[in-house]
């Protein structure tokens, strides 16, 4: 039967993006935890203070940022007031911190699933990194001379700074790794039956004029509409079977990598980061608007590069 099929084949296909996943996201998760722990984060940290001067930060806070790019934004948002205590930050210094670990943490996950769709780690990582610093830097010097958000930092909560022992942590991570088999099945059958009613195509048609400005067209719109959403976990996770099929030519494949990794998990990032006292635009109005500005300047670097063999997904 074509239906019984069409469910085998998709539910194989997505069981095999799952695995994958897993190769990478558990064991990285657990080293990265380990180190964290064993004190390497915090030794390392001091090297970061001068980055948090230029984006005119506390040095302290380099520690913070050092956990977020590692670990993620969870492990970064218990160290904050831990670190600088909240009545001697600003609602800017608030929203610049936040700018950072928004656009980059879980950098060793999130950029190795990057690296399964084909794109570069080494690239990509470079480009998440400094063009976080770049946002955040120009958003400093932005609220320092106008003066906007210069009051006192009003967070909603302040997150318990303890961490669950190797129990519970290993707990937390299997679950948080089924709830990523169950919004995987999720969103494979969903995004088909999306297609097959059309409704797709009008959810990208109200996309798909921003999504081209920053040079992104077709199949990898809707798959960077995802990742804009959800996550690079679900966007770039089902964009590495459209990589591996081919349906996606490289370039495309590139730039959509490299949106998501400026804006992605919108809505879930930045609700958290506006708990801690950022400003909404700060963190997501502004964060997008640089996201497709400069992916828009990358695919016009890229229309001027000859054109090269793909690169093939890493196996």
């Amino acid at each position: 039967m074509p239906l019984l099929s069409f469910i085998r084949r998709n539910a194989s296909q997505t069981l095999a993006v799952y695995w994958l996943l897993v190769r990478i996201t558990v064991p990285i998760a657990i080293l990265t935890e380990l180190f964290s722990r064993m004190g390497a984060v915090r030794a390392l940290a001091p090297a970061f203070a001068p980055v948090m001067n230029l984006v005119g930060l506390p040095p302290e806070l380099g520690l913070a940022w050092l956990t977020g790019m590692l670990v993620g934004i969870w492990g970064a948002v218990p160290l904050v007031f831990t670190l600088v205590p909240a009545a001697s930050l600003s609602i800017a210094d608030i929203t610049v911190f936040s700018a950072l670990i928004l656009f980059a943490h879980g950098l060793p996950i999130e950029q190795k699933i990057i690296q399964k769709a084909g794109p570069g780690m080494v690239a990509t990582t470079l480009l998440r990194v400094g063009g976080g610093l770049l946002y955040a830097f120009l958003l400093h010097h932005v609220l320092a001379a106008t003066g906007w958000l210069a009051g006192p930092a009003a967070p909603v909560w302040l997150a318990a700074g303890a961490a669950p022992d190797w129990g519970a942590y290993l707990l937390n991570l299997a679950e948080t790794m089924g709830w990523m088999f169950v919004i995987l099945i999720v969103l494979s059958f969903g995004l088909e039956l999306l297609k097959a009613a059309g409704l797709m195509d009008l959810m990208m048609a109200a996309l798909s004029p921003v999504l081209r400005l920053a040079g992104i067209r077709g199949e990898a719109g809707q798959l960077t509409a995802i990742g804009l959403f959800l996550g690079i976990s679900y966007g770039a996770g089902l964009l590495i079977r459209e990589a591996q099929s081919g349906a996606i030519a490289p370039r495309q494949i590139f730039l959509s990598c490299v949106f998501m990794g400026f804006a992605h998990s919108v809505i879930e990032d930045t609700i958290v980061v506006m708990s801690l006292g950022a400003d909404l635009h700060g963190v997501l109005t502004g964060r997008l608007a640089f996201a497709v500005a400069a992916c828009a300047a990358i695919a016009a670097l890229l229309r001027r590069l000859p054109d090269s063999e793909p690169a093939q997904p890493v196996a």
